[in-house]
């Protein structure tokens, strides 16, 4: 099979590419713009291989998108370009709505021309794999404020509640991959995946911040009192399950993909300070530079995800624990700060985004 991937340079999206290469036969078509957040470096060992292809080119730019789908002639379409910092999304939504709604919204479109084309037993086995997050689904009850909160669980049929420019773009981009399968015909598939960590992860998000802080002996700045509850998801283990839903999974259906690892992020925190102290000792500790920051605007305060309809119906399940990935996720970056520097060179230094005056 041959994969158009948009955003496969991005974190996500060369996660699930280097999986293909490593672990499949099919080849790969890398569509990606290649914003501040998109680096090729992280698909280097692809880069080798015969079955790659790399297309930089916008998902908002109609006749490229009908170009490379002419061009490359893709059997199916992992849809993962996207604007994806909620604290940037609150400082310049404009770029979300263009990116993650009309980009949406032109490839769709291509998709669909492109699909209308094939004959009748390629557009039986064509798919168009949407992915999006969570945090469409808005915020869940908090164990201080409901006693029950653990029984509360995001599913494939909960109400969309966006709370972020961001979520609601990729709401919106959902809503938009439904219509044109209910309108059209066109054969989708949508998945909703819990907080990402790990490898060749851009350093604005939790994770490689604090990992990187830690190392500069910079503060470590927590939102609020950190009570914030995310299910973390180790990327590999998401690339796999993608990989999975595009092979086995049911057009027109949605899977929601989760680590069952549900962490407060002060956690989270403590949990990497605690592994440098054992990998990299130093005298003060790194605890010491835990400070606590006002809380962003709309702070959604608990996801997690109910993941047990992938599970049953396609069989996967996530291989890391949250104790395992983050050791592995702390040890890369350590061997790999070069990569770090590279990648904020001129784009990021790491300063606080997304406060309202």
């Amino acid at each position: 099979m041959k994969i158009l991937v948009t955003g496969g340079a991005g974190f996500i999206g060369s996660a699930v590419i280097r999986h293909i290469i490593r672990n499949t036969n099919d080849e790969v078509v890398n569509l990606d713009k290649l914003t501040y957040a998109g680096n090729l470096e992280s698909l280097a060992e692809a880069a080798e291989s015969h079955r790659y292809a790399f297309e930089q080119v916008d998902i908002c730019n109609r006749s490229e998108v009908d170009r490379v789908l002419a061009q490359h002639q893709p059997d199916a379409i992992m849809h993962l370009a996207a604007e994806s910092h909620v604290d940037r999304s609150i400082d310049g939504p404009a770029a979300f709505i263009e990116t993650n709604m009309v980009g949406t919204y032109t490839l769709l479109e291509a998709a669909r021309q492109y699909w209308q084309t094939m004959d009748a037993e390629q557009r039986e086995n064509f798919h168009f794999h949407h992915i999006s997050t969570d945090e469409v689904y808005g915020d869940l009850p908090h164990p201080s404020d409901t006693p029950d909160a653990e029984e509360f669980l995001f599913t494939e049929s909960t109400v969309y509640a966006p709370s972020s420019p961001y979520s609601a773009s990729k709401a919106g981009s959902d809503h938009l991959v439904r219509a044109w399968q209910r309108t059209y015909g066109l054969p989708v598939l949508i998945t909703n995946c819990s907080n990402n960590y790990g490898p060749y992860h851009f350093p604005e998000k939790l994770v490689p911040l604090i990992i990187l802080n830690a190392l500069d002996g910079k503060s470590l700045p927590v939102y609020g009192n950190g009570d914030q509850i995310r299910d973390w998801l180790y990327v590999e283990d998401h690339a796999r399950a993608l990989h999975t839903v595009l092979t086995a999974g049911k057009p027109g259906e949605t899977y929601n993909i989760g680590g069952h690892n549900e962490k407060q992020n002060i956690e989270v925190v403590l949990t990497i300070c605690d592994i440098l102290q054992e990998m990299r000792p130093q005298e003060k500790r790194y605890r010491d530079l835990i400070t606590t920051v006002t809380d962003r605007p709309g702070h959604d305060r608990r996801y997690a995800i109910d993941a047990s309809k992938i599970e049953k119906e396609l069989g996967w399940t996530p291989e890391e624990t949250f104790e395992s990935g983050i050791r592995k996720t702390v040890q890369w970056y350590l061997d790999n700060l070069e990569w770090c520097q590279r990648v904020q060179d001129g784009t990021y230094q790491r300063e606080r985004l997304g406060q309202t005056s």
